[in-house]
């Protein structure tokens, strides 16, 4: 299928710089930075042409996406198909409706496969989740029961969790490993129980909820990226890092995952255990963000801060995380200072610091993959882009009186 396009070239960039909504203090002008990202977002699509490719990253060295194949173990497919219907939310354009369908029915093939890893949430939901919450397409719909069901294979009753890497068991010597990032692929195993997939999905999802922030979590909030149990009799052995420094530290991206993630869970079953918790990682990660900054540095303990990167990825999926927060907390003062705060994080990301504007066709700057590994350090990464647009139509309901989730359980 060939993507009609629109090519909006000096004419659109001219609008975006005319538009007449100014950010001011405390401010977000949500409508033009909406705009922004459809003019990034044309740019894109120009730029991939006709390759079955999805973006994934750039370097801040370069000026081009690197586009990933579809594969079950690219595990970030799933976030251009979720920025088009975003983009298609905010425009109601049939050109930017043609796109997000063009690269969601990519992933067709993703959905008939054996669980890979616990990443389905993100490959699936995303895509395929925000198409049928826009469309409702029966087809997406049983595309995503299929792979919720997929995914609690992977979950283990005597321990309590999803297994997330299948893969780390032998060389690691990881029984069984559970991810902080998991929290986040619940969500489609609680969509999926009230569409018809039945309350097995949301006893799992809860327990893996209940049994991560039992053991992944030490006692001041900060999480262990990795939690690792035994098979035998279910028993959590350690806690260690994979993505950030070291096991001890708080890994910046890691407690983004933990702040939505219980977000979301509390909206899901009303438990209040859930909303304080999500209290208590938020509170600490607003606590040890920069002076007068609202994204952070990549870990918030590594060695060499002021001058280690910062991660505006992790800033986005707060920002959003905190929206929803906001209209859930029970205490009044609370919901006004999260509110506050992501704003502030979403009008620091729209700034010229982190946005690409007319450098590179992504979104945002400035953010870190996997820095122990060296990879993904200082780029622009299509989950940072995901969130960031999430976060600006979260923000564009809110300022309208909606919930930020008004139309997501259908």
């Amino acid at each position: 299928m060939k993507i009609k396009r629109i090519i909006w070239g000096l004419g659109c960039a001219a609008l975006l710089m005319s538009c007449s909504e100014k950010e001011v203090a405390g401010t977000l002008a949500v409508d033009k930075e909406l705009l922004y990202c459809n003019v990034q977002i044309q740019k894109t699509l120009s730029e991939i042409g006709d390759r079955k490719m999805m973006p994934r990253n750039i370097m801040d060295s370069l000026s081009h996406w690197k586009l990933a194949p579809i594969d079950i173990s690219e595990w970030t497919v799933g976030f251009w198909p979720g920025i088009l219907w975003y983009n298609y939310e905010n425009t109601r354009n049939i050109s930017d409706s043609d796109a997000a369908l063009f690269y969601t029915d990519l992933l067709d093939p993703l959905a008939m496969l054996p669980a890979y890893d616990h990443d389905l949430g993100f490959q699936i939901f995303c895509s395929y989740g925000n198409g049928y919450r826009l469309t409702g397409s029966e087809k997406y719909k049983q595309i995503v029961l299929n792979a919720a069901d997929t995914l609690a294979t992977l979950f283990n009753p005597k321990i309590g969790t999803i297994l997330s890497w299948p893969r780390e068991v032998e060389p690691n010597n990881w029984p069984h490993n559970t991810i902080m990032d998991n929290m986040i692929n619940l969500e489609m195993l609680y969509w999926a129980a009230r569409n018809g997939g039945g309350k097995r999905l949301y006893d799992i999802a809860t327990r893996h909820a209940e049994t991560t922030m039992k053991h992944q979590f030490r006692e001041d909030g900060g999480n262990y990226h990795v939690a690792v149990y035994d098979t035998i009799d279910g028993h959590f052995i350690k806690g260690v890092t994979h993505q950030g420094y070291a096991d001890s530290t708080l890994w910046a991206r890691g407690q983004a995952w933990a702040i939505y993630g219980y977000t979301m869970v509390y909206r899901e079953t009303g438990d209040k255990q859930f909303l304080r918790f999500a209290e208590k990682v938020t509170d600490l990660y607003l606590n040890r963000l920069p002076e007068n900054e609202s994204v952070p540095y990549w870990d918030f303990d590594a060695p060499d801060i002021p001058h280690e990167p910062k991660d505006a990825s992790a800033a986005a999926i707060v920002a959003s995380a905190l929206l929803e927060l906001s209209q859930l907390e029970d205490k009044g003062m609370k919901a006004e200072e999260y509110k506050t705060a992501a704003t502030k994080m979403l009008i620091e990301l729209s700034s010229d610091k982190y946005q690409s504007r007319g450098s590179k066709p992504s979104f945002l700057l400035h953010s870190v993959g996997h820095w122990p590994n060296k990879s993904e350090v200082d780029a622009s990464i299509n989950y940072a882009d995901y969130y960031y647009i999430e976060a600006l139509i979260r923000y564009k309901k809110m300022k309208e009186g909606l919930s930020v989730t008004d139309n997501f359980k259908k």
